[in-house]
């Protein structure tokens, strides 16, 4: 801004200086000129009336230096001429000066040299006899006086230059000095032009809005940074160059990035062969989906364009831990089949038995034998669709009403109910410990405990003893069954809370198992929010654990 300043300004000055220079040429040479032609007139007058007087006679007489004398008669013949032979001088009637003064008394012209650089003024005046006198002297033309002061000329110019240079110089210093200072944090504190008030405020209000606007920006970030970081799923947005614009902590741990990612190729990151093709796809098509399995679970991913005016911007990228999801769905195909089998299995021994009375294929005294199979199998039917209806509830979480109970008065009341089937093992039940009150559901721990005692009853050797104890600890409340059994070989005790799992299916076939009742153990764990565990020796019992919260009121 400096330069065009000073450029500005010095432009002007050699612009004036010229314009004044060719102005006071101009008036100067027109002011001379003006009075050579006034006192050639004047000296005209003298000579026409001395003329008039003396003839030529006083023509001759007198000494021509400067000016130029011709006398013509009324026909333009020269009749005298102070530097020309008149007898070599043709006829001047033609000559402007001299036909207005034949005309009307008085002429005047003015002529150029051939080389420009002189002029010749000429002045004439008709005499009483009809004659003309001429008078004419020559002088520079404006060229010739320019090129005669040149030097003095330049010597000005010069220094008319380096004046203006200084002047331009500090001038523009002083003009941009002010600007170069203003305070544009703070428009409206500048004390300057009142020129730039206007354009001071307008950069005030313009603060103004783009303050605001960042302030939108950032609590809009924060916002975003917020979710992103809160969420369990992996979020990354990549610009249009597939580099990373954010990444949240979920996506870090799941790529094992680190901060120093940003700004990188995602690729990077990942560069399965399944994630560079989704990246494609989704950059042409607009969306990519695919399942992975990343640190032993398995993820869904989702890749998304992002347009905006009709041009690409970047990719956004979700990945979802979908492994309960994947794992329920196995789990209720594993379920529908095994449902189907073991429900099948009582209902053709149901049919089949039938079928043989109904055909008459049974004789009368084995009738009612057929019947009591008949009647156990749909017992046990009816058994399993009602562990399957318990089971259903507490995958559904289902509310249900909650109370204090005492699980030893709870235990006691399961094994009273036992004491025939123990009898028959020859299975001895003993219940000890402290009260151990807690807020449950008392369908869903009497289930628990009476599962827990009825396989320990039915796996148990003949003599041997089921022992349930309830003691009050800091963390809760925990309920032990400890039996004297065949015990769970190792490779089996991760399945054994599994639905339908059996170690020995031909022995639970015999015991009239649902293949249901551990798993219901553990689901209503859960539901109580209580811990579940195992300890089995095979020949020599198996102790579980259950660990639940106290009562509020116990």
């Amino acid at each position: 801004m400096t330069k065009k300043i000073f450029n500005a300004i010095l432009s002007v000055a050699t612009a004036v200086l010229l314009a004044s220079l060719m102005i006071v040429t101009g008036v100067l040479y027109q002011y001379f000129s003006n009075v050579q032609e006034k006192q050639l007139k004047d000296e005209l007058s003298l000579a026409v009336s001395a003329t008039e007087e003396l003839g030529k006679d006083y023509l001759e007489g007198l000494d021509f230096e400067r000016y130029r004398l011709t006398w013509v008669d009324h026909n333009g013949t020269v009749i005298f001429d102070s530097h020309a032979d008149i007898a070599a001088m043709e006829n001047h009637k033609d000559r402007e000066e001299i036909k207005e003064a034949l005309i009307s008394g008085k002429g005047s012209s003015v002529r150029q040299s051939s080389t420009l650089t002189e002029q010749t003024i000429y002045e004439s005046a008709r005499l009483k006899d009809g004659s003309v006198l001429r008078i004419s002297v020559s002088r520079a033309s404006a060229l010739v006086l320019v090129l005669g002061m040149i030097q003095p000329i330049a010597v000005v110019m010069l220094a008319a230059m380096l004046l203006s240079v200084w002047l331009a110089y500090r001038m523009a210093k002083r003009v941009v000095e002010p600007l170069n200072n203003l305070n544009l944090e703070n428009p409206l504190e500048n004390k300057v032009y009142d020129e730039l008030s206007p354009l001071l405020f307008r950069i005030h209000v313009q603060h103004m809005e783009i303050e605001n606007q960042i302030q939108n920006l950032k609590h809009k970030q924060e916002e975003f940074d917020q979710i992103a970081d809160n969420l369990k799923e992996a979020l990354v947005l990549l610009d249009h160059d597939r580099r990373i614009l954010s990444i949240n902590p979920a996506a870090k741990a799941l790529f094992g990035a680190g901060d120093s990612c940003v700004g990188k190729d995602f690729l990077t990151i990942d560069r399965k062969l399944q994630m560079r093709t989704a990246l494609e796809q989704a950059q042409k098509n607009g969306h990519a989906d695919f399942r992975e399995n990343k640190n032993g679970k398995e993820y869904q991913f989702e890749l998304s364009r992002i347009d905006s005016d009709e041009k690409d911007h970047g990719l956004v990228i979700l990945g979802f831990d979908i492994t309960e999801k994947v794992n329920a769905e196995t789990n209720r195909r594993e379920f529908t089949a095994n449902v189907s089998h073991e429900l099948k299995t009582p209902l053709q021994s149901i049919i089949g038995s039938a079928e043989l009375m109904e055909n008459g294929l049974v004789k009368e005294e084995d009738k009612p034998r057929f019947v009591e199979h008949i009647r156990k199998e749909a017992s046990r039917l009816a058994d399993m669709v009602e562990d399957i209806i318990h089971l259903s509830q507490l995958d559904e979480g289902v509310e249900m009403p909650m109370e204090d109970v005492s699980l030893k008065g709870l235990s006691t009341e399961v094994c009273e109910n036992l004491t025939e089937v123990a009898k028959l093992k020859n299975v001895s039940l003993e219940v000890s410990g402290d009260d151990g009150c807690i807020r449950g559901v008392r369908r869903l721990l009497y289930e628990v405990i009476y599962n827990l005692c009825d396989n320990a009853i039915k796996y148990n050797r003949v003599g041997g003893s089921v022992h349930v104890s309830i003691e009050q600890k800091d963390q809760g409340v925990v309920l032990q069954v400890k039996d004297t059994g065949i015990g769970i070989p190792a490779e089996y005790q991760d399945k054994v809370f599994e639905r339908f799992f059996r170690v020995d299916k031909s022995h639970s076939k015999q015991s009239g198992g649902t293949g249901l009742g551990l798993s219901i153990v553990k689901h209503a764990v859960q539901y109580h929010q209580g811990i579940l565990t195992l300890e089995s020796e095979e020949n020599k019992g198996t102790t579980i654990s259950i660990t639940l919260k106290c009562g509020d009121n116990c």
